[in-house]
């Protein structure tokens, strides 16, 4: 079982810039939580996302060596990827693609024919760099501009993107409108279809909704899920009202209910949680 921790999409959306040191304090706890992984920060345009600027500064003051979770950093264009791939700290790169034209060029100010070109070259930077692509497909669970949406599309982006030699794909439920039951058709579809694919699941949800979500993608055979603790967070790129992002201390109930073993420090969640509260509070 896969755990990504998102503290870069807990805190993208904040209206006050979180000071540096404090971003890192609190990604050096997270690092020593257990999680596999860490979507800690984005090289991106600092003008499309002010609260990212800082990523390299966070990044220079944080200390790898203690912790095997690996880092994950978002880009938007083969420019922020070519910066990203300049720190050995960094194993994963993440690229948002969209099933939704309009969310596409609301996030990256492409189409999704130019977003595919730029996957492939994403791709081939990564194979080179010894890194690895985290495709995520946004609006993977629905579409709330009016544009057509259905599990086909899904599975025919899919396609593709094993075509591009991508083998990380995660399905991303930007604005909080997926089901158990699409979230179940979906991972059931895409699994045994695609085996040598990792499927992942980054879903958010209102404190209702996020038991049946997670028991969904779990009961499915998904076994990468993301979070964010304390639910913070959203897509300020999406629609107006940011949806949060699935509580990890959630998550972590259910899959404890699931006796699943999860070999996590739980000081140092303790600890996280404190911060995140602190953090997300303050600003």
């Amino acid at each position: 079982m896969k755990l990504i921790e998102c503290p870069r999409d807990a805190m993208q959306g904040l209206k006050d810039f979180v000071p540096t040191h404090i971003k890192a304090e609190y990604i050096q706890t997270l690092l020593q939580v257990g999680f596999d992984s860490l979507d800690f920060g984005s090289f991106v345009s600092p003008k499309a996302i002010p609260q990212m600027r800082d990523t390299e500064e966070v990044l220079g003051l944080l200390d790898t060596s203690v912790s095997a979770t690996k880092l994950l950093a978002i880009v938007a264009n083969v420019r922020g990827a070519e910066q990203a791939v300049q720190h050995e700290q960094i194993r994963y790169l993440g690229f948002p693609l969209s099933l939704s034209e309009e969310f596409q060029h609301r996030n990256t100010n492409k189409s999704i024919k130019e977003a595919l070109v730029e996957v492939e070259q994403l791709q081939n930077l990564c194979v080179q760099r010894g890194k690895e692509l985290v495709t995520y497909l946004s609006m993977g669970f629905g579409n709330p501009y009016g544009e057509p949406w259905g599990p086909e599309q899904v599975s025919q982006m899919t396609e593709t993107l094993d075509g591009l030699g991508v083998k990380i794909i995660s399905l991303s439920d930007t604005i909080g409108v997926s089901s158990p039951e699409n979230i179940q058709y979906l991972f059931k579809t895409l699994i045994p279809a695609f085996p040598h694919i990792e499927f992942g699941a980054h879903l958010h949800t209102n404190p209702n909704t996020w038991y049946e979500k997670v028991e969904a993608a779990y009961a499915s055979g998904c076994r990468r899920i993301d979070g964010a603790l304390l639910g913070y967070g959203g897509c300020p790129m999406a629609k107006d009202d940011l949806v949060g992002n699935m509580p990890t201390e959630k998550v972590l109930s259910f899959l404890q209910e699931k006796e699943v073993p999860l070999p996590l420090n739980q000081e140092a969640l303790q600890k996280a949680l404190t911060l995140a509260s602190t953090v997300f509070q303050s600003h």
